[in-house]
């Protein structure tokens, strides 16, 4: 599951909504709407987060939110993280994003402290 999925899935449970029926709303199949949840699809297009955020009605800041998110939900990079937690998705799409601007001590401090979580 991404980060962009779990927020779907939250928003979508909140208001008691079956994923049949929000897909019929959004003209999309459910099929594709359980990958993103799921994480088995990429990033949703900026349209369709724009479609989403519409169809719950979200507040700007919700909006803005649900973006962050899906820019942070690519599950198919070099690092695969299909089948882990939401955060380790997201880890790895923020460390993809930044890591040509990391300092060489940053990188250090990372290393040790994935290093230090295997022992």
């Amino acid at each position: 599951m991404t980060p962009f999925g779990r927020r779907m899935r939250e928003l979508r449970a909140a208001r008691g909504l079956r994923l049949k029926d929000m897909a019929v709303a959004l003209n999309v199949s459910s099929a594709y709407l359980s990958a993103l949840e799921h994480g088995n699809r990429g990033r949703p297009s900026s349209g369709f987060v724009q479609q989403i955020s519409a169809y719950f009605n979200l507040a700007w800041d919700d909006v803005d939110e649900l973006r962050r998110l899906a820019e942070l939900s690519h599950p198919r990079i070099v690092v695969d993280t299909a089948g882990l937690s939401p955060k380790a998705t997201e880890l790895a799409n923020r460390l993809a994003e930044s890591i040509g601007d990391l300092s060489e001590a940053t990188i250090d401090r990372l290393l040790q402290a994935i290093a230090g979580e295997g022992r």
